[in-house]
């Protein structure tokens, strides 16, 4: 995996969407914190574009992130929010410039695609807060903000986790992978799949019922994508739905069913995603998970 350069004041850091569409309101207040701590800020051409869902047409959002993969002078590109429609321009993206001067990538979600494609690449990525969720009610900067600038910033991170009844005990490291569990899941099979044995899968997800995220646990289960996991972290799993007739199991139920004849350590809840706190994680770094009667830790090697 690359080593990439930490960010300091002066860097320059580009905004992007490459998904759906997003109003000025939600960026610019971001924008502005970023510039007062010293960075410079770009936007590309076309971040508050709209094409029905979409932030501009497929061919808008491919210029806009390409420009940024190429920029040289470049050291960090945050994207504006997740939705839909990363997929749609992937192929379309060239990172022979990029893999000439790397940077950081953030953001969640949608953005899962290219947290995929990187990995595969040996470029660390980071899974944090996008720009409309940088502060609280009052306009402070939340942990979510704090936590992904650290990690930016090339400090050390260790987060604790309550523990919860269905926590599998136990300490490991290894390379943590992963993102939104249906993104991970639509991406089996296709050349931006990840190889998950003897690392730390991380997974979230927002808004799905609950057979269907039983159908996407067991096909990773199926690919072989469970099998030999140094550790497995689950996030937040948000507004999820059942049925009228009831599924009959919450997703850490169909988790535990799913995983219970491995014995890596298996935390869940902790707070990434789509929830009221979502803490910056880095993909393709080492990170150390032990899990405890007590709770758990995660700290960054």
């Amino acid at each position: 995996m690359i080593t990439l350069q930490p960010i300091q004041p002066g860097s320059t850091i580009r905004i992007v969407s490459p998904a759906g569409k997003i109003e000025e309101k939600h960026v610019m207040p971001a924008v502005n914190w970023l510039e007062e701590q010293g960075y410079t800020v770009k936007l590309g051409k076309h971040v508050f574009a709209q094409h029905f869902q979409f932030a501009g047409t497929d061919e808008q959002r491919t210029a806009d992130v390409q420009e940024a993969l190429d920029d040289s002078d470049c050291d960090a590109i945050i994207c504006s929010r997740g939705g839909y429609g990363t997929v749609r321009i992937i192929e379309r993206l060239d990172f022979t410039q990029f893999l000439k001067n790397p940077k950081w990538m953030v953001g969640f979600s949608d953005i899962t695609i290219l947290h995929s494609r990187l990995h595969n690449l040996e470029i660390p990525t980071i899974h944090g807060v996008m720009p409309r969720y940088f502060f609280d009610d009052k306009g402070e900067p939340k942990e979510d903000l704090t936590s992904m600038m650290a990690l930016l910033k090339g400090e050390g991170i260790s987060y604790g986790v309550d523990a919860t009844e269905f926590d599998r005990q136990g300490t490991t490291a290894g390379q943590l992978v992963g993102g939104n569990l249906s993104i991970v899941t639509s991406l089996s099979g296709t050349k931006y799949d990840i190889d998950t044995a003897g690392k730390i899968l991380f997974l979230e997800d927002i808004d799905e019922f609950l057979y269907h995220t039983d159908r996407m646990v067991h096909q990773l289960k199926l690919s072989g994508k469970l099998d030999n996991l140094a550790g497995l972290i689950l996030g937040d799993y948000t507004d999820m739905k059942d049925n009228e007739s009831p599924f009959g199991q919450t997703v850490h139920e169909i988790f535990t069913e799913a995983v219970k004849e491995f014995d890596y350590p298996v935390c869940y809840g902790f707070p990434g995603g789509h929830d009221k706190k979502n803490l910056a994680l880095a993909f393709g770094r080492d990170w150390e998970l032990e899990v405890a009667k007590s709770g758990t830790r995660l700290r960054l090697v």
